[in-house]
């Protein structure tokens, strides 16, 4: 406890007096080693010493101790805490201290592991999850995002009961995806609906089911094949882009060294939270995407402007960390990678900071692509860089480019040529 000797007197009272006592100085251990600053190792250790309290209070042993608790914690004491002040009473806070604690307590096998869902509509979910994986080689969120949807039906149709999908009618799906609208009619709920119920029905006619009715009763909204302008950034925005970095702005490098993976070589956002220090060829100059859409392995050559960024990043920016993820979170604790929502923000701010209103990641690997067809490239050469499995799906980026276009084009009527 004198590690942290500013924590309040009462506070390590909490602390000392209830069933966490053997585990305070894990947990402090904890904070150290993943390099928190003093005053957020503080601020952790409050947190946990008030749910230390309300444990004590609560009359909770050790072994209960989990994510339902600290619900219980945050929704049900914290809205009428009258602990001794200054108690924590930050619920951000207080959850990310407690969210430490429970990994601590786990690490050294002072409560079990989390449960995994038990019944019937979880262990479909978990069949129907492996199948995705294994057999369609799907990433994990598009996965995720079909696995709500079916998840949600299962739940609706079955309840408790046994999954037996010969006792579903066309009139269940359809009246699942009708309330499913009534809470939520947007056009992108309307396709993740469709898209999912598909994929599980695709996935029951391997067990040999017949589904063809229930198929036929989902429905779509038009999209129309290369109907859309891909969105691209003029030279003027790219540059602008680029200098959206200032030196008074958190981690510039790393957020600078991100824009030129996407802008540069078409990385996605979860192509550049995955991207590995063994995973770049300082020799060749070349980086192997091994984690990507497709779940293959591509090699694509690294512009030197990508190659500095990244150098300047991991020579002057990255923290000490044993991750060996090229991109670590800024905050403690840093021996973990960034997350592809968090490489999605990131470039997104960087939009908002030069005036730019959308906050699409995806235009920069449009930008790229419109960049290679100005310069003469074909769109196969644009397919082999975006990594396209088939070539039907670079076939949109025909429309930029205007210099074969302008070949081809018919004159307009009554123009004199």
């Amino acid at each position: 406890m004198d590690s942290i000797p500013r924590l309040r007197p009462h506070a390590k009272r909490w602390l000392l007096d209830s069933a966490l006592n053997p585990h305070i100085d894990g947990y402090v251990a904890y904070l150290s080693r993943n390099r928190f600053a003093a005053r957020t190792a503080q601020q952790h250790l409050a947190g946990v010493a008030h749910f230390a309290q309300w444990m004590t209070q609560s009359r909770l042993i050790l072994t209960k101790v989990d994510e339902s608790a600290v619900t219980r914690f945050l929704d049900n004491h914290l809205p009428q805490c009258d602990c001794r002040t200054p108690a924590e009473r930050n619920r951000t806070h207080l959850r990310a201290a407690c969210g430490y604690l429970l990994q601590v307590l786990r690490d050294c096998g002072a409560i079990p592991m989390p449960a995994l869902a038990t019944g019937a509509i979880a262990d479909e979910i978990r069949n129907f999850d492996a199948h995705m994986s294994n057999a369609q080689g799907l990433a994990d969120a598009t996965r995720q995002n079909y696995i709500w949807v079916v998840q949600r039906f299962l739940v609706a149709e079955f309840g408790k009961r046994s999954v037996v999908i010969s006792r579903l009618q066309p009139a269940d799906v359809r009246k699942f995806i009708a309330d499913e609208l009534d809470l939520r009619g947007t056009k992108s709920n309307t396709i993740a609906l469709a898209s999912g119920l598909r994929a599980y029905f695709r996935y029951r006619v391997t067990l040999g089911d017949q589904v063809h009715g229930l198929v036929g009763v989902i429905g779509s909204p038009a999209r129309w094949s290369l109907a859309s302008l891909p969105r691209c950034l003029s030279a003027d925005e790219i540059d602008r882009l680029l200098d959206a970095f200032p030196s008074t702005l958190p981690s510039r490098r790393r957020g600078y060294a991100m824009v030129r993976c996407a802008l540069d070589m078409g990385l996605r956002t979860g192509e550049i939270a995955n991207l590995a220090l063994a995973d770049i060829d300082w020799s060749n100059g070349t980086i192997t995407v091994r984690r990507n859409k497709s779940r293959r392995e591509d090699i694509l050559p690294m512009p030197a402007t990508t190659g500095q960024a990244i150098v300047d990043y991991l020579q002057f920016e990255r923290p000490p960390t044993t991750s060996p993820a090229v991109f670590t979170r800024r905050l403690p604790p840093h021996d973990v990678p960034v997350s592809s929502y968090a490489v999605h923000r990131l470039i997104r701010d960087a939009y908002h900071r030069i005036g730019l209103d959308h906050g699409r990641v995806h235009a920069l690997r449009h930008t790229l692509a419109s960049r290679m067809l100005e310069h003469g490239s074909t769109l196969k050469e644009v397919a082999d860089v975006l990594r396209h499995r088939s070539l039907n799906t670079t076939l949109i980026y025909a429309k930029l480019d205007s210099r074969n276009l302008l070949a081809v084009a018919l004159p307009w009527p009554g123009s004199p040529v």
